[in-house]
């Protein structure tokens, strides 16, 4: 899927529908990761809120990786 970030077209990839079929077996250790991930999301959630312009912030690291993936293949 494209979608457009800081004003540049980037592709993303979609993951299927939830919930999975088959269901994800929730044992205890997934469970702590599931929690933490969520916390984890919940303290970027809060702290784009401070940010005067999040998307530029979001921008700044799509540009990153991008960069990041091309110096791996050696491209420009």
């Amino acid at each position: 899927m494209e979608t457009v970030a800081g004003g540049e077209v980037v592709q993303a990839f979609i993951p299927k529908p939830l919930p999975p079929i088959p269901p994800l077996d929730l044992d205890s250790g997934r469970q702590q990761l599931l929690e933490k991930a969520t916390l984890a999301l919940g303290r970027l959630d809060s702290v784009s809120m401070l940010l005067p312009n999040p998307q530029l912030f979001l921008y700044a690291y799509v540009r990153r990786e991008a960069v990041l993936s091309s110096q791996i293949e050696g491209t420009h």
